[in-house]
């Protein structure tokens, strides 16, 4: 166990918070986070009908090739701008605070959401959904520092599966609109107008949201900085677990943005005159069951260890990953269940990562090494889009959403492989739930 430096000071009163408060903190943090899922869901159910009305010309319909090159733009967009987010807003929150970060973040996406509406090309509508992807990558890492200083006698599993949920929530939530509210290539623009309506919640956070205890006690004391925390990471011993961390980071990121993004797309064409709400049903049928999972997934990734949840998630998502794109299509009558147990499988993963990378470094530095692990693993992630995209320019590939999914659920074969390369920590045996809350406790 790391050494740990002891406060003998005793605790400023400022830095108490009752239990309203902390109420009213988990409440926003879970709100902040649930209406970012709901951006995240803005880009595969828009992304088509976006794209045709920006780039067709006298009626005539865009060629499939264009749309899905787009569509991986766009995947790509959003990582980049969200591993910018992360780490401008949790600069901006270890320096003023992760009420007025968690605030900012929140406003950022809300305010560009709407302004999207006026984007008249591809390149505009591009350009501002980086800027608000920023607020959603700074979201993620002020929630739940904020939620998990404010309630640090909860279990981290618990309050993992909590906040990370959130984000599935906002998904299915838009998802179940969208299937009564068609999103066309005429009338797409309503979502955007939809996602800004998160402002009110951000402008509170900024003026009344209840800061951190522990961030204003770290205020009121001068610690002694020994090295740089990014440099630290980037050096032995460290550097190895930051190696593993990123890819075991990507992995889940990949699978989710360049291979089950793909089944919306591709609904979205095949439905497009059969039925035109097969797109938002089958956004639901992913994100009810990604919902379920992420919840429980810092819970049973601690009760069976941690390589060995790694390894069952990404077996069972690469298996159900291949059956969907190789035997179904979106008509079939088994392909909603199937969207959904992919949903599950690989929703698993977002209970394990902010449970367990963290516990990838020695507390001085978990922080920035959970927050470089996870925002490079985007990086690669959106890097790794593009790729897919430009492979759907291929004449092999053709603009084939099926044979294009097929090749990037690979990606989660890579998981069983490289999990085991991963640190034992402190949540690798059956008792592990019962030590989780002393980590956090440390942490």
């Amino acid at each position: 166990m790391h050494s740990e430096r002891l406060n003998t000071e005793p605790t400023p009163p400022t830095v108490s918070t009752g239990n309203r408060s902390k109420r009213i903190v988990l409440l926003v943090a879970f709100l902040g986070w649930l209406f970012a899922g709901v951006q995240m869901s803005i880009t595969p159910l828009v992304s088509q009908s976006a794209t045709q009305d920006f780039l067709r010309h006298d009626q005539e319909p865009t060629p499939r090739v264009i749309v899905t090159t787009w569509f991986a733009r766009y995947n790509a967009t959003f990582l980049f701008g969200a591993a910018a987010g992360g780490a401008i807003f949790g600069w901006c929150g270890d320096r003023w605070g992760r009420a007025k970060a968690l605030g900012a973040s929140i406003c950022c996406y809300s305010l560009f959401s709407f302004l999207a509406i006026f984007a008249a090309t591809p390149e505009q509508f591009i350009v501002v959904r980086f800027l608000g992807c920023l607020g959603i990558g700074g979201t993620w890492p002020n929630a739940i520092a904020l939620a998990g200083e404010t309630w640090s006698a909860v279990s981290r599993p618990v309050l993992a599966g909590v906040i990370g949920t959130a984000a599935n929530v906002g998904i299915v939530l838009m998802g179940l609109i969208a299937c009564y509210a068609k999103i066309t290539p005429d009338h797409w623009r309503w979502v955007m107008v939809l996602g800004s309506t998160s402002i009110p919640i951000g402008l509170y956070a900024w003026r009344y949201l209840p800061e951190s205890p522990k961030w204003l006690e770290s205020r009121t004391q001068s610690q002694k900085q020994l090295a740089s925390p990014l440099r630290e990471i980037l050096a032995p011993p460290l550097l190895f677990p930051t190696l593993i961390g990123i890819v075991l980071g990507a992995i889940p990121l990949f699978g989710g943005w360049g291979c089950t993004n793909w089944l919306v797309p591709w609904a979205d064409h095949v439905g497009a005159k059969a039925d035109p709400s097969l797109k938002a049903w089958t956004q639901v049928y992913r994100s009810v069951g990604a919902s379920l999972s992420s919840l429980a997934g810092g819970w049973l990734s601690a009760r069976i260890g941690v390589r060995t949840s790694y390894v069952l998630y990404s077996l069972s998502s690469l298996c159900i990953g291949q059956y969907i794109y190789r035997s179904l299509d979106p008509l079939h009558p088994q392909f909603g269940f199937w969207v959904f147990m992919l949903g599950t499988t690989s929703g698993f993963y977002f209970g394990w990562l902010p449970l367990c990378l963290p516990e990838f470094f020695p507390t001085h530095v978990r922080s920035t090494g959970a927050g470089v692990t996870f925002n490079t693993g985007r990086i690669l992630t959106g890097l790794g889009v593009l790729g897919a995209g430009y492979l759907s320019s291929l004449a092999f590939f053709g603009g084939d959403y099926a044979k294009i999914g097929s090749i990037t659920s690979l990606v989660f074969g890579l998981g069983i492989v490289f999990v085991w390369f991963a640190p034992r920590i402190g949540l690798d045996s059956a008792n592990a739930t019962k030590r989780v809350p002393q980590a956090a406790e440390k942490a």
